[in-house]
């Protein structure tokens, strides 16, 4: 063969040589190993009654079915919320925010873990930052809450806010009518900062908490006015060590920040408390002050009227929603945008009249 000619050890002048054949390549999969079951396919009715038990398994295969793009999941998921209403929105929802690095994660579960040892089951929600080239979720939030992540009583799911904030929003709001109905008494809502995801997040829970920072400047320096507005509570987290005095003198700040705003249409004026997540210092006092908010709101039907406003906000979010995917996911549409886009940039069109050419053939289509 022209192989052995070319190769020395191969000729039989040398016998000299020898070439040992190697070892039998092992096969592909380990044939000792146990064969991964798959996972059973549950019906709609299975679904919500091992939801109403409380397995957090199945729930997590319903939040998924709920997070998925596919028509046929997206139909399930929303047979499952639809069984699921009529058990949900007894918990006590709670929005946390607050600039990067003000150890929202770290607050969540020195907070949490106090719930949890009052007999409390809890489940937190969070948006999370999402890698801009793959388009997946870091889920580093789960990595720094400790105690929680591993308590029973306890739910962790982080969301990936890559693409449409709106439609990770919605995804979260209907994920938290599934936790009500598993059981979990309170629902914690994390948010990836100040920015545009607190509007989002505001509108789907009862109290609105933001974290901050002493020490690091002007302390009302970069804080949105719509944010201050929003919050319910402020915390100033990091009261520890050194630091102690920074955060009482910026406590006093934000206290006197927040009585040039207007009273809010819940008639609680917000309290600004300091807080260390780390030593679990005033954590306490936090609990005590959300739960007297669910209970002054509770008593003058505030509660129940924000929950019906932020029913109807999500019924025409999800008709924005529903209406843009269906914009893009059409073949026509699909078609024509390229070729816009270099009309666009050669300047033969302007963005405006591009995007009513594109909207005047969708609805002619859609007719």
């Amino acid at each position: 063969m022209e192989t052995k000619r070319h190769h020395v050890e191969n000729n039989k002048q040398f016998p000299g040589l020898n070439v040992n054949s190697g070892i039998k390549q092992p096969p592909m999969l380990n044939p000792y190993a146990k064969m991964r079951k798959a996972r059973p396919e549950y019906s709609v009715e299975a679904y919500v009654k091992e939801i109403l038990k409380g397995n957090r398994t199945v729930l997590s295969q319903a939040v998924t079915l709920i997070e998925s793009n596919k028509p046929e999941h997206q139909e399930k998921a929303q047979q499952i919320i639809e069984k699921c209403l009529p058990y949900a929105g007894k918990s006590i929802r709670v929005g946390i925010t607050g600039v990067p690095g003000a150890g929202k994660s770290t607050f969540i579960d020195s907070l949490g873990a106090y719930i949890l040892n009052q007999g409390e089951k809890l489940a937190v929600l969070a948006i999370d930052p999402s890698s801009e080239l793959s388009k997946g979720s870091i889920l580093g939030d789960k990595t720094r809450m400790e105690r929680i992540g591993v308590a029973a009583n306890a739910f962790i799911r982080p969301s990936p806010s890559a693409g449409s904030l709106g439609g990770v929003a919605r995804k979260t709001r209907e994920t938290i009518v599934l936790c009500e109905t598993a059981g979990f008494d309170t629902i914690f809502v994390e948010t990836v900062g100040v920015g545009q995801s607190e509007t989002a997040v505001h509108s789907m829970v009862d109290f609105f908490l933001l974290i901050q920072l002493a020490g690091t400047g002007d302390e009302l320096q970069g804080i949105k006015r719509g944010i201050m507005e929003m919050a319910d509570g402020i915390t100033i987290n990091k009261c520890d060590g050194n630091n102690i005095e920074k955060a009482k003198l910026a406590q006093a700040q934000f206290q006197n920040a927040l009585h040039l705003f207007p009273e809010p249409p819940s008639g609680w004026f917000p309290k600004v408390l300091t807080c260390s997540a780390v030593e679990d210092n005033g954590i306490a006092e936090i609990w005590d002050m959300i739960t007297e908010y669910i209970r002054f709101t509770e008593q003058n039907g505030f509660k129940d009227a924000k929950r019906h406003l932020q029913a109807k906000y999500w019924m025409y979010e999800s008709i924005n929603e529903y209406l843009k995917n269906n914009f893009y996911q059409n073949e026509a549409i699909a078609g024509l945008l390229p070729m816009y886009e270099k009309q666009i940039l050669s300047n033969e069109i302007t963005s405006f009249v591009a995007a009513k050419k594109l909207l005047d053939t969708y609805f002619n289509l859609t007719k």
